[in-house]
C-alpha cells in the first residue's frame, strides 16, 4: 500500500478520511479515501496551492459543466485544505494504459472495437458542450468500478479548451506558431506543426490510440533526444513519414478509414461522429463478435482471494461471474442494486435467443415423472396455484 505524504492533510471537508495514495501527475496526487458519512469509497486529487501552473479549479469547473454525460466521474467537493488545492471525485477503476499494460500490451480486436465505440461517444459528448480536450490517451480513459465496471470515462480536463462561444455563435480562430499541447505520442501532425487544435485533432489522436492498442506500440515510440524539443521535432518527423497504410498494415481497413476521413476534416468542421462509430459497429458483426462487454481483462484481473466466483461458474455465461462478484463486494449496510442484477440475466436470456416463457425443465417431462407428483404437474397455471398456496 502507497502510504500517505505526510504534508498531504488526513481529513478532507471534514468527513473524507484519506486513506492511501493510488496515483500522482503533474498537477499532483491522487489518494483513496472513505466519506465517513456512509462508507462510499471517493478519490481525492491534491494539487499544491504553490502550483506554477495550477489546474484543478479549471478542471473542478469543468467536471461541473460536464456533469450528467455517461462516462463523465461526478464531482463530490472542491475547495482549499491546508496547502493544497482539493478535488474530491468518483473513485474509478483502473486506465486504460494500465489494462492494457495487464494484458500483456495487446487487446484483441473484440476488445479495441467495444472501446472505440465509447471513446468515440465519450469524446463526441465533451464536443457538444463546446470543449476539446487536447489531451487524448490511454491514460486518460478509465473504467468504471464494481457496478459500472464496463462503463467508460473520461478524464483529466485539465488541458482541455473551449472552442465554441454560444454567445458570439463563433468557433475559435484557426492560428499557427502554438506549442505542442498534450501527449506528444498521441497528437495529431497539426498539433506537432504548431495549428490551434480542434475538434478534428481529438479524433485523430483517438485514431493513433486504437492503433496502438492494435499494435502493441506505435513507430515513433523510443525515439531518443538530447532535449524535449529535439525529441517531438523527431516524433513529428517519423510521424508524417509513416504513411496511414503502412501503420494500418495487416489490420482491417476501417482503422485507415478512421485516420483517413479524421486527418482530412477542415479546421472547424464537426466530425460525423455516427460514421465513425458506424464503421467499427460494421467491422464488429462481420466479425461475428457479441456486444457483450467481455473485455480481454474482464476475467484475468479477478484478485487470487475473491477467485471463488470464477472458479465455481468455470464455463459458464460471464453474467454469473459479474453476479457473484458484485453480491460479495457489496458493504454490509448497502442496498443490492436488484435491477442491475435483474437486467443481467434479462439480457443474457436474450442474447441466448431463450423465450421467457416459464417453461422450466420440469414442466416438459410428462414421461417418467415421479408418482408423488400432481397429474397436471406440467399445466403452469396449476404449478402457479400449488406455489401461491404454498406460500
Amino acid at each position: 500500500m502507497a502510504q500517505v505524504d505526510p504534508r498531504v492533510p488526513l481529513w478532507v471537508a471534514e468527513k473524507y478520511k484519506v486513506i492511501k495514495k493510488i496515483g500522482s501527475g503533474s498537477f499532483g496526487e491522487i489518494y483513496n479515501a472513505i466519506n465517513t458519512s456512509n462508507g462510499e469509497e471517493v478519490a481525492i486529487k491534491f494539487e499544491s496551492i504553490h502550483a506554477r501552473h495550477p489546474q484543478l479549479l479549471y478542471e473542478s469547473r469543468l467536471y461541473k459543466l460536464l456533469s450528467g454525460g455517461t462516462g463523465i466521474p461526478q464531482t463530490r467537493w472542491y475547495g482549499q485544505e491546508r496547502n493544497w488545492n482539493v478535488l474530491v471525485m468518483d473513485l474509478l477503476g483502473p486506465s486504460l494504459e494500465d489494462l492494457f499494460t495487464f494484458c500483456s500490451r495487446k487487446f484483441t480486436m473484440k476488445t479495441v472495437l467495444m472501446l472505440a465505440d465509447q471513446m468515440i461517444t465519450r469524446i463526441e459528448y465533451v464536443h457538444g458542450k463546446h470543449f476539446i480536450h487536447r489531451d487524448i490517451k490511454p491514460d486518460n480513459f478509465m473504467m468504471g468500478n464494481k457496478r459500472q465496471c464496463n462503463k467508460l470515462y473520461i478524464i483529466d480536463f485539465g488541458l482541455a479548451k473551449k472552442f465554441f462561444d454560444r454567445r458570439t455563435n463563433s468557433h475559435i480562430l484557426y492560428n499557427e506558431g502554438k506549442s505542442l499541447t498534450g501527449t506528444a505520442r498521441y497528437a495529431s501532425i497539426n498539433a506537432h506543426q504548431g495549428i490551434e487544435q480542434s475538434r478534428r485533432d481529438d479524433m485523430e489522436a483517438l485514431g493513433y490510440v486504437f492503433m496502438y492498442f492494435n499494435r502493441g506500440s506505435l513507430p515513433w515510440q523510443g525515439i531518443r533526444a538530447n532535449t524535449r524539443k529535439q525529441k517531438y521535432e523527431k516524433i513529428k518527423e517519423k510521424k508524417m513519414s509513416t504513411s496511414i497504410e503502412e501503420l494500418c498494415e495487416n489490420f482491417p481497413t476501417e482503422f485507415a478509414m478512421y485516420l483517413c476521413y479524421t486527418k482530412n476534416l477542415r479546421f472547424e468542421e464537426r466530425p460525423d461522429y455516427m460514421y465513425l462509430r458506424k464503421i467499427f459497429h460494421i467491422l464488429f458483426r462481420s466479425l461475428n463478435y457479441q456486444y457483450d462487454y467481455i473485455f480481454d481483462w474482464s476475467i484475468m484481473m479477478r484478485k487470487p482471494e475473491n477467485s471463488m466466483p470464477i472458479t465455481i461458474t468455470r464455463n459458464m455465461p460471464a453474467e454469473f461471474v459479474t453476479y457473484l462478484q458484485y453480491t460479495r463486494d457489496l458493504r454490509f449496510d448497502e442496498c443490492p442494486d436488484y435491477v442491475f442484477l435483474y437486467q443481467q440475466f434479462r439480457m443474457l436470456s436474450f442474447k441466448l435467443h431463450t423465450p421467457y416463457d416459464y417453461i422450466f425443465d420440469w414442466t416438459i417431462l410428462k414421461q417418467n415423472r415421479p408418482s408423488n407428483l400432481p397429474s397436471n404437474f406440467v399445466d403452469k397455471e396449476s404449478i402457479t396455484a400449488q406455489l401461491i398456496n404454498h406460500v
